[in-house]
């Protein structure tokens, strides 16, 4: 991985910077464009290349270099956008997976951002009047590059780079990206409206709402965020009203003073919805509807209810009008950090042609800002990330991979010949993209594409906790139901020694750090993990008898500069074809150990780090022979004349 590389340092500024050649001026031409393609994979494109279908990739490949790139341990996209962003390892940046966990309460968080309620408050009856607004934390420590280059007033413009919300405070244009809520402040709920009396009840990743048609009228809510201002802080719910047509697929919405006409199958535009909180307040946030079905039963799903980038309630770019100037020249945009509706896909909510359709609703959006910010982009650093790469190929996997348990040759859907292999599309979207982009390059422009991670096939799920149960590592406090649910909430942690949460985090239950530890760091810690760590590898996988688990990482190996408090004790190198279940990632403890991954979720890189490196390709030769991810801000602020003395890792070039 390349961390624990010595790192260059010399004399700097103000204990922070040092400039290696004389730094671009503001006014000068030199011009770094990067883009980040989220899990494009080496092999893959390598293949697509050969094959004929990425010619401008093929041109970029034979005027400068493609190598594989070292992800980090574990390959997950915070961890890796975080090393990429701040040029450190995760014991740094403190991002270690999707899930983190309060040691004290051993309840799981988001890793990247907190969104919390204001801690002061006035009681008044049943209304509660906060006195300041919501809070907003960014998780991820270290300097940006671009803040890096802002302080040497180099312009920068940073779209949607994972890892940045709240966005931090530059000089530099930017637009936050994932881990930037919906207005509910969750990853993305969304809702589906069905007559079908059956439907009622949650579903991971979205609610399900059942509802009356009376004559030809449907009238049902739309869920907006918590309100704040009151006991409880109840979500706020606005009316919307459906009127079908009694012969033909049509349905009328109104929407507050809206309304929009759809045929079953369409989708609608960007719909404004305002949730009052009190008689002085509200937050405005944005859906789309999709008319699943009109007769003879109704199905309606609607989209997360996304910041407006019009009216954010808080900030999502810097300046804090940036989004508002972006949307004002090309439209309302997705503002959820992950905006591909991957849940409603995995539950059956939208079928492949379906998610696929607003996928590239998706598509079109990251495409129009970056053409924007492209065509004004005069000096300095450009850099977009796009997520579709990675996103689709987590979905559509089985459609290449015969040996997955959900392959599918066709799908559920009507597909144009174009997308019948949809990682194949998806790859050559992007070389549209590319080839968008050499044709607007100077000559001094450095142009570098860079991905996080690899991909590899998800066949199987492993329930970790479960294993750990099973071989007296973690205790039930009613054994009799043989389970928990999530948030270990049937734990005797007296009687447990380790824990697993997130894709590839496990914990061991530390005296003196979780509040009911029972090992004793000291004494016990270092026999556990060397027990642990062995057992683990020695996992077989009784069908075919291959290891589940590849390597398992420890934090002092592959880590510096981390806190002892917040980091996983071990890191989970799941092998190829296998992953932790859904179940694992939240502290479930279901009765099966291992299982056929039956969801559409079927491609994955959440597993021993080397099976999946990132990619990169740029127009200039690389000088490193094994370039890795945590060298690639280092590189960018090279390309400047700037060095940073806390940056790990050295420029490819």
């Amino acid at each position: 991985m390349g961390i624990n590389r010595e790192v260059t340092t010399t004399p700097t500024k103000n204990g922070q910077i040092l400039a290696g050649e004389t730094p671009v001026l503001p006014g000068s031409p030199k011009k770094v464009l990067v883009l980040g393609f989220d899990g494009m994979d080496p092999d893959l494109l390598d293949e697509f290349i050969k094959q004929g279908d990425l010619p401008h990739f093929q041109t970029l490949k034979e005027q400068g270099d493609f190598l594989p790139l070292a992800t980090t341990i574990p390959p997950q996209s915070p961890v890796a956008w975080s090393t990429f962003i701040t040029g450190l390892n995760p014991g740094k940046h403190n991002i270690y997976d999707f899930i983190s966990r309060d040691p004290e309460q051993y309840i799981p968080f988001f890793s990247m951002a907190r969104v919390r309620a204001p801690e002061k408050k006035i009681s008044l009856g049943n209304w509660i009047i906060p006195l300041s607004n919501v809070k907003t934390e960014l998780l991820r420590k270290g300097k940006a590059f671009w803040e890096i280059l802002s302080e040497h007033n180099i312009s920068s413009t940073v779209l949607r780079i994972p890892v940045n919300f709240p966005p931090v405070q530059s000089k530099a244009r930017s637009l936050s990206g994932m881990g930037t809520p919906d207005i509910r402040g969750t990853y993305g709920t969304f809702s589906f409206y069905t007559t079908k009396p059956k439907e009622e009840g949650k579903v991971t990743g979205g609610e399900i709402h059942h509802v009356d048609k009376k004559g030809q009228e449907i009238r049902s809510t739309l869920i907006g965020p918590s309100n704040l201002f009151k006991k409880d802080a109840p979500p706020v719910e606005t009316e919307f009203i459906v009127k079908v047509d009694p012969v033909n697929p049509v349905a009328k919405f109104v929407v507050q003073d809206q309304e929009i006409l759809l045929k079953e199958g369409e989708w609608s535009d960007w719909i404004r919805v305002e949730f009052k909180l009190a008689p002085l307040s509200k937050i405005v946030g944005i859906c789309r509807f999709y008319l699943k079905q009109v007769h003879p039963e109704f199905e309606l799903y609607v989209s997360p209810m996304n910041i407006d980038p019009l009216e954010p309630p808080f900030p999502i770019s810097t300046p804090t009008d940036y989004s508002a100037q972006l949307a004002k020249f090309i439209g309302r945009f997705y503002t959820q950090g992950i905006a591909e509706d991957t849940w409603a896909l995995n539950e059956n909510r939208l079928s492949d042609a379906e998610f696929l359709q607003q996928s590239k609703f998706v598509m079109q959006d990251q495409l129009k800002i970056y053409q924007f910010e492209l065509e004004r982009f005069k000096d300095g650093l450009l850099f977009a990330y796009f997520s579709s790469t990675d996103l689709l190929q987590h979905m559509f996997w089985r459609y290449r991979d015969t040996q997955h348990p959900m392959y599918s040759s066709k799908g559920d859907g009507a597909f144009t010949p174009a997308e019948k292999d949809v990682i194949r599309f998806v790859y050559k979207h992007m070389d549209d993209i590319l080839a968008m982009t050499m044709s607007r390059l100077s000559p001094d422009t450095t142009l570098i594409i860079v991905s996080d991670h690899g991909f590899a096939p998800f066949y199987k799920f492993f329930n970790l906790n479960t294993w750990l149960v099973q071989n007296g590592y973690m205790k039930f406090s009613d054994p009799t139901r043989k389970e928990s649910d999530e948030f270990f909430e049937n734990i005797d942690w007296l009687g447990t020694k380790a824990y697993a949460l997130g894709l590839n985090s496990l914990y061991l239950n530390l005296r003196g750090r979780e509040s009911e530890g029972i090992v004793e760091p000291t004494l016990h810690r270092e026999k556990l993990i060397k027990e642990l760590s062995q057992k683990l590898l020695e996992i077989k996988d009784p069908e075919n008898q291959r290891p589940i688990i590849k390597r398992v990482y420890r934090a002092e190996e592959i880590y510096s500069g981390y806190d002892p408090r917040t980091t996983p004790d071990l890191i989970i190198g799941y092998d190829r074809g296998y992953r932790a279940s859904w179940e694992t990632a939240l502290g479930k403890v279901p009765q099966e150990l291992l299982g056929e991954n039956k969801k559409k979720w079927s491609g994955d890189h959440c597993m021993a780090a080397e099976l999946v490196p990132g990619l990169i390709l740029t127009n200039k030769k690389i000088q490193s022979a094994h370039p890795a991810l945590i060298d690639i801000a280092p590189t960018i602020l090279k390309e400047f004349g700037l060095e940073s003395q806390e940056m790990e890792g050295k420029s490819i070039f």
